[in-house]
């Protein structure tokens, strides 16, 4: 009898479900009665595994000031190949079904350990390596909350995992009071936290690093080489708190006025804080030239691919070794150049991503590119006050991935 190489790695996983992964930092709600369990298929226990005792604090005190760097840490040994997190704030203190959580950081594979094809052993008291770190943004309400982890397995079955703790947002600032109304719209404006994997019509990609349809500003990309890749989730996936659906595979349901700033194609940890329309236009100074162009866009290691930031210059924009006329090709056909890209007509484009091409794309109104494939994409101003163009990350999420 033969096995694939996920079910056998499921076999082995399934040996060591006792040594699933625990939130020791910050101190979570109910230790005593917390189980290192996922959250049940059919979503009854959501949020924060219900049962008796789920909101006791038994001690548990945990003080974020605003704007302080916090540390997410983990006990137990079965990892499942690591997988995406991600933390998020509730200012419920005994969450329901119906409470609104907000994502305040993402990490995107190798969570919660980083370059493990399987577990790390099989002890639940076993002392997680990792460590990770994530800002509590100073626009927030201060005031007594819930913190939530919540925790996509790469390998294994497809599971949700949440436990919830305590927290006291606090600030210094005297002037607080003035600010709430506003930095209750801050809150709001939060990505909304992804629910999966509990039965509701939501559900991740085995023996991939779950890609969040909408990650927020605070993301760490933690991925390895021993990740097969990013993948968006499949079926209709919609916030936790029942709201408009985020869409098929690769959908996003974020905001057209926020997204994360470009980055190079990188390492492991990448965090974006930045924010940037898609295909956002940024005014020039008067002793920038008008020209502009984009140049050397990183080739993307996986789906997802990180971009340049335009920069000005007053000469033409620099050969890139382009070939051919632009011909249109084949949404999902095979490309042989990892990170090309296909100007097309001037006006649109696709870049060649794990071995297939993209969908087409339109640029920015005003823009136009040099017809042709070739490693770098070069866009100029077209119109008569020309600006400096930048590439979001967020813009190649939301298009580049429609079609995984």
């Amino acid at each position: 009898m033969q096995f694939s190489t996920s079910a056998l790695a499921a076999i082995g996983l399934a040996s060591v479900a006792s040594a699933h992964m625990i939130m020791t930092s910050p101190v979570p709600y109910g230790k005593s009665s917390l189980t290192n369990s996922p959250l049940l298929a059919d979503g009854s226990d959501f949020p924060c595994k219900q049962r008796t005792g789920v909101y006791a604090l038994e001690g548990a005190s945990n003080t974020m000031p605003l704007g302080s760097t916090q540390s997410l840490a983990f006990q137990g040994s079965a990892v499942h190949g690591g997988g995406s997190c991600q933390v998020s704030i509730t200012y419920d203190q005994t969450p329901t079904a119906s409470s609104t959580w907000k994502v305040i950081h993402s990490i995107e594979g190798g969570c919660p350990q980083k370059g493990q094809t399987g577990n790390s052993g099989n002890s639940a008291s076993q002392v997680d390596p990792d460590t990770y770190s994530y800002t509590i943004p100073t626009t927030l309400p201060t005031g007594n909350a819930t913190l939530a982890w919540t925790w996509f397995n790469k390998i294994g079955n497809r599971e949700m995992y949440m436990n919830c703790a305590p927290v006291s947002l606090t600030s210094s600032s005297s002037k607080r009071s003035e600010l709430v109304e506003r930095d209750q719209a801050a809150f709001n404006a939060l990505p909304d936290m992804f629910v999966a994997n509990i039965d509701n019509g939501c559900t991740t990609v085995d023996s991939t690093d779950l890609i969040f349809p909408n990650p927020g500003d605070s993301l760490e990309m933690d991925g390895t080489a021993t990740s097969t890749a990013l993948h968006a989730p499949t079926g209709t996936c919609q916030s936790a708190t029942g709201g408009a659906a985020s869409g098929t595979a690769g959908a996003t349901s974020a905001k057209a006025t926020s997204a994360a700033a470009a980055t190079s194609a990188a390492p492991a940890k990448a965090s974006t804080a930045s924010q940037g329309g898609v295909f956002a236009t940024v005014p020039t100074s008067a002793a920038k030239a008008s020209a502009t162009s984009v140049a050397s866009v990183a080739p993307a290691s996986s789906v997802v691919a990180t971009s340049a930031t335009a920069v000005a210059s007053s000469a033409a924009p620099a050969s890139t070794g382009t070939t051919g006329t632009g011909t249109t090709q084949t949404a999902g056909s095979a490309c042989a150049t990892e990170g090309e890209w296909n100007c097309i007509g001037g006006t649109s484009y696709q870049q060649c991503a794990s071995g297939t091409w993209s969908v087409v794309m339109q640029l920015a109104a005003g823009t136009s590119c040099t017809a042709g494939e070739s490693t770098a994409i070069n866009i100029v101003a077209t119109t008569k006050n020309k600006r400096a163009v930048r590439f979001s990350r967020e813009h190649f999420r939301r298009h580049l991935l429609k079609r995984s």
